[in-house]
């Protein structure tokens, strides 16, 4: 029997656009240009190459960050754009964009290394053309940030994209809980109740983050969430980013034996692995604080530090078997 592979469910694509790849990063204020610039130091990638190099770049940065860590593969993920409930794109409001045929293009220089995680917002015109192209191509995985991009899970009009999924036997990655790196159109689409219906249409869905709150004053969800995994055993949550400072108080609430069992491991790559967060909560002590802070690659560094947490091994392979069935 093949040994499970380590998966890492949430790693983020990125790209500049330099080579003729499509994506780009909004770099219109401040505040956009800080957090790509911290972003791409996380990375290991220097700010320069922005406008320059970045595709390249950021591909290269990606492959040596998972072949130099414990992990098997990873869930790279494409970035649609928010659209209206119409399906008119609003490119102004998005924080950077990575289409669908540069994903795939580089998962397939990766065979093994990436798993193609296609973004696509159900209301496009073309929204169920696209995900048979994309299935066609190997997509395994969709990823939506409903509050980003503007999609109200419960819009009888998107039933036929999540039965479509359902039928490709795709796995739906959501973002759920607050969001502070990227413009959000509307906030209570983070709620993980929301996630009801594509859940009724027969998807498979791993709830980013937890459903746990980002800034100070967003509404905690987790709670909510794990009273959802009762009712639907095709329900899962993700632990990206529970190593940096504001998603770390969600550590507690499903570092609980009845709710581990649905966590699957991810880190939210390029988003910082700090640590502080986890240490100050009492999760992880010193030492492994400090030793952590001393390894160059963020991936292994998020994954020792959950580790350290007592996140289990079966967090990191339960996403192999899901992409078995």
């Amino acid at each position: 029997m093949p040994t499970a592979r380590r998966i890492d469910c949430h790693v983020h694509l990125v790209g500049d656009g330099s080579s003729g790849s499509g994506c780009w990063v909004g770099m219109a204020s401040p505040h956009r240009r800080l957090i790509s610039h911290v972003m791409l130091l996380e990375a290991g990638v220097p700010p320069r190459v922005l406008g320059r190099d970045l595709d390249a770049c950021f591909e290269r940065r990606l492959v040596e960050q998972v072949r130099e860590s414990d992990l098997d593969a990873a869930v790279l993920l494409a970035q649609d754009l928010p659209h209206t409930d119409r399906g008119e794109p609003l490119p102004g409001k998005a924080g950077f964009y990575v289409p669908n045929d540069h994903l795939l293009a580089v998962c397939d220089r990766h065979p093994g290394l990436f798993i193609p995680a296609v973004s696509i917002h159900p209301a496009r015109p073309d929204a169920l053309e696209e995900l048979d192209r994309c299935v066609a191509r190997g997509a395994r995985v969709v990823k939506l940030l409903p509050n980003c991009l503007g999609i109200d899970y419960a819009d009888r009009r998107y039933h036929p994209f999540w039965e479509k999924m359902a039928a490709a036997g795709l796995i739906l990655l959501s973002h759920t809980g607050g969001e502070m790196t990227l413009p959000v159109i509307e906030p209570r689409f983070a709620d993980p109740r929301l996630l009801a219906t594509p859940l009724d249409c027969g998807v498979t869905v791993i709830a980013a983050h937890a459903a746990g709150r980002s800034g100070l004053w967003d509404p905690d969800y987790t709670h909510e969430l794990i009273a959802l995994f009762a009712r639907y055993p095709r329900l899962y949550a993700d632990n990206s980013a529970l190593s940096s400072l504001n998603r770390s108080h969600t550590i507690a609430k499903v570092l609980r034996t009845d709710v581990l069992e649905r966590i699957i491991h991810g880190s939210d790559f390029p988003v910082p692995v700090g640590g502080f967060g986890p240490w100050h909560r009492g999760h992880i002590d010193w030492r492994t604080w400090q030793e952590s802070r001393r390894d160059r690659h963020p991936l292994q560094r998020d994954l020792r530090l959950k580790r350290a947490m007592g996140f289990p091994p079966a967090c990191e392979t339960r996403l192999d078997a899901l992409l078995s069935r």
